[in-house]
């Protein structure tokens, strides 16, 4: 066993291993799903309805050890050159990294903030113009904190629907809601709710970087593009993942967003986009 600087202990695995578990891109898959000891894990992707070309997503989940998850989605900038080719470019230079990172015995929160500097770094290299947003959730036992750049989004939520953690998007109309200047319904239909501020790629890139969250058993845990939340409601997301078999929530989630994109009605959010997410419930 080998102190870490907050005084814990971790594990000689701990410092040697880590595995990607699942990942999603480009093509129509899921949902997927795997159970460890710590929890269960779902994820799926779809490509927008509306496009012929490429999913523009890509999300993946790796262990960290043997009690650590850290799970990843990035969403290709729409508009600009190869998206794809930033979400994926940016999904692999995480994977790498935190390889390397394990195998160095790196601490898990440093291991993320190195990940996402390399995938920084390899978005930058492609030299095309294209970028991507990047939101990770890194869970350790029974703690997560989030990691994120642009306005793909986390939440976590208790077992009875408890909204715990939530992050805030990095664009105009999430630091408006955050601020109390628009609320967060409106939000969804307001003509500026697709510009974005932040991105992987942008040499001016920022990383947000959350508190640390104690989870509860069953406490659930979900990462997504906008394609997830350009479409539904808050309350809607919470009711449907809070409880029940994890894949069975993604499959509504996904359904229920990919009929408002092909069939918009006037009273409820639309915008017809790739959709990825992942979701994870502590055992």
């Amino acid at each position: 066993m080998v102190p870490t600087q907050d005084g814990r202990q971790m594990s000689s695995e701990m410092q040697t291993d880590s595995k990607t578990l699942l990942r999603l891109d480009q093509a129509d898959s899921g949902p997927l799903g795997v159970d460890l000891p710590m929890g269960s894990i779902a994820g799926l992707s779809l490509r927008c309805p509306e496009k012929e070309g490429p999913n523009e997503d890509c999300a993946f989940v790796a262990s960290y050890g043997s009690d650590a998850l850290v799970l990843a989605v990035a969403d290709g900038a729409g508009g600009l050159p190869a998206g794809y080719r930033a979400s994926g470019a940016a999904i692999q230079a995480l994977a790498d990294s935190l390889q390397h990172s394990a195998a160095d015995g790196i601490l898990l929160r440093t291991a993320v903030l190195n990940g996402i500097e390399a995938a920084q770094t390899a978005v930058l290299s492609l030299s095309n113009g294209s970028a991507t947003t990047l939101t990770i959730v890194a869970i350790e036992a029974d703690s997560a904190r989030c990691y994120h750049v642009g306005d793909s989004a986390a939440l976590i939520v208790g077992q009875r629907g408890k909204l715990k953690l939530e992050t805030i998007p990095h664009s105009p109309t999430g630091f408006a809601v955050e601020a109390g200047f628009l609320n967060a319904s409106d939000a969804l239909f307001h003509e500026h709710r697709h510009l974005v501020s932040n991105f992987i790629g942008d040499s001016e890139m920022r990383i947000e970087v959350g508190k640390t969250l104690v989870l509860a058993r069953k406490d659930t845990v979900l990462v997504a593009t906008d394609g997830l939340f350009d479409n539904l409601q808050q309350d809607e997301i919470v009711d449907i993942i809070r409880s029940g078999p994890i894949a069975e929530a993604a499959n509504q989630l996904a359904a229920m967003a990919r009929q408002r994109m092909m069939k918009p009605e006037s009273a409820l959010p639309s915008k017809p986009d790739d959709l990825s997410l992942l979701l994870f419930r502590l055992a």
